[in-house]
């Protein structure tokens, strides 16, 4: 990099690392959870299709639309985001869909799952994130955090008898 193309946004080189390592991981958790959702859209099955069906659809919708800014971020303070399916693998706390569609509340039960998980990947980043002043990463994790914490809430309540 070139002295003229240093990044100079009041964020030190170690600390932009360590954010950007995070945010990797954060976006291998968004992108394996859409695709999980967006797998179970196609494959759900029986009473509840027409609810699932739709319910799967804006979630996988909303988590597609994460997934660049999350990319961007990562861009942003300096480093490359990851972007093919064996990166997320070695990165994603959230477990790839089962090879066999699972039952509906199987399905919601993985999801809701899935959100917690990626709940608790991005607060792990705020110490990381306060320590080094970096609010707009922290105003991306704060987004995240409550979408998929209701987002989670809402399929919880699917599965309480």
């Amino acid at each position: 990099m070139s002295k003229s193309t240093q990044i100079h946004i009041g964020i030190d080189d170690k600390h932009r690392a360590s954010i950007a390592g995070g945010l990797s991981r954060l976006l291998a958790d968004t992108y394996t959870l859409y695709l999980t959702t967006h797998n179970f859209h196609w494959n759900v099955t029986g009473p509840m299709f027409n609810t699932l069906h739709a319910m799967f659809m804006q979630q996988y919708t909303e988590l597609w639309n994460a997934v660049d800014p999350i990319a961007e971020r990562i861009r942003a303070i300096g480093h490359f985001a990851p972007g093919s399916y064996g990166q997320f693998g070695k990165l994603a706390s959230v477990s790839d869909a089962p090879l066999t569609p699972p039952r509906a509340l199987e399905m919601v039960r993985i999801l809701m799952q899935g959100h917690e998980a990626v709940a608790r990947t991005a607060r792990e980043l705020f110490p990381l994130v306060d320590e080094a002043n970096d609010q707009p990463t922290a105003d991306l994790l704060t987004q995240r955090l409550d979408i998929h914490e209701k987002t989670a809430w809402m399929l919880r309540s699917l599965l309480e008898d």
